[in-house]
């Protein structure tokens, strides 16, 4: 049985991810449609090994008959297109921040909530989360099943592709333009990114925040437990690709470093790589093209009562969009949520 898949912003890191994603993952793909804006229409994209596929304007395309829509085009597209889709019968999955904290999306990481996926029905859309917020879930969910969460302190280590094509250029532009000596002026960033961390990513809130930070905060507690408490300083770095992550947990009750060590060990989609010495851990470029959310240096916090601090890292373009949006159909599948009449 084989789905008519749409990619929307197929012309996009995110999007050629996705493209890439299906065809690795075997995905019961029957037709694959690529979307991009007017501008794009007639370019070439490629589709696992041997197939390419020419690019289709988002604008005029009729989603009747396609079964699931992974949509990475910017939130301003979503907003307009992805209820379109969804009112014809297709099943988005929504990878901007559009339709995240609206009450009737359910907003999913399949590794710690896919019971969320029964809520799509209300408005045929689900919400990927925020990639930082992805994998510290993923991390956080075997933590909290031995002792309730009560707080979380992180800061984020976020490469420039966080920001699409656009912020990994800038970072290659202005690295050469260091070393030869050539002005440069930022665009995609506040400030220069080649050799230095800017701690602004998204606009500035009224508490001082940035939405990057509340998203963190706001998703967590939706996808895990309401009660949560998160504050984030989140920070784009010189990397191209790979997130990562100081995570300082509070517990409401005891938990060892051994249970922590076991729980993440039998963690779905974690990966433990902790030996404590020299290149003992891991770090983004170990982590870029591959699947896992990665622990390391995980160790107890004696600041608190029963604490633990870890590092986290992921690959933002994978698991933190492509990969968690192809599990989510993954699961629609497994779940039975899309029927056979939808897959015809």
């Amino acid at each position: 049985m084989g789905y008519r898949v749409a990619i929307v912003g197929a012309t996009g890191a995110v999007g050629r991810e996705m493209l890439k994603t299906l065809a690795e993952r075997n995905f019961p793909v029957s037709e694959a449609i690529a979307l991009a804006s007017g501008r794009s229409t007639g370019m070439e994209v490629s589709f696992g090994e041997k197939t390419v596929l020419k690019v289709k304007n988002l604008e005029t395309f009729d989603f009747k008959g396609i079964d699931i829509g992974l949509f990475s085009p910017g939130a301003s597209v979503s907003a307009v297109h992805a209820p379109r889709a969804a009112a014809a019968g297709c099943i988005v999955i929504d990878n901007t921040s559009q339709f995240r904290m609206d009450h009737d999306v359910p907003l999913v990481v399949p590794e710690v909530n896919p019971h969320h996926l029964k809520q799509f029905s209300k408005r045929n859309i689900i919400a990927n989360p925020n990639c930082s917020t992805i994998q510290m879930v993923v991390a956080l969910n075997p933590l909290h099943a031995i002792s309730r969460i009560k707080r979380v302190v992180v800061s984020t280590y976020q490469s420039v592709s966080g920001a699409g094509k656009e912020g990994m250029d800038e970072l290659f532009n202005q690295t050469r333009a260091v070393y030869v000596n050539d002005p440069s002026v930022p665009e995609q960033f506040t400030k220069p990114i080649a050799f230095n961390c800017i701690p602004h990513i998204d606009r500035f809130m009224d508490d001082g925040s940035t939405k990057e930070e509340w998203k963190m905060a706001v998703e967590t507690r939706k996808i895990l437990d309401p009660d949560i408490a998160v504050i984030a300083t989140c920070v784009r770095v010189p990397v191209f690709i790979g997130h990562s992550e100081a995570v300082h947990v509070e517990f409401e009750g005891p938990i060892t470093e051994e249970q922590a060590i076991e729980a993440l060990r039998d963690a779905p989609g974690v990966q433990l790589i902790d030996k404590r010495e020299d290149g003992g851990y891991i770090t983004q470029i170990d982590a870029a093209g591959e699947d896992a959310v990665y622990v390391s240096r995980l160790r107890r916090d004696p600041t608190v009562p029963h604490g633990l601090a870890f590092w986290c890292v992921s690959d933002n373009l994978r698991k933190g969009a492509a990969l968690n949006a192809v599990q989510i159909a993954e699961a629609l599948v497994e779940q039975g949520l899309i029927t056979a009449k939808q897959a015809a």
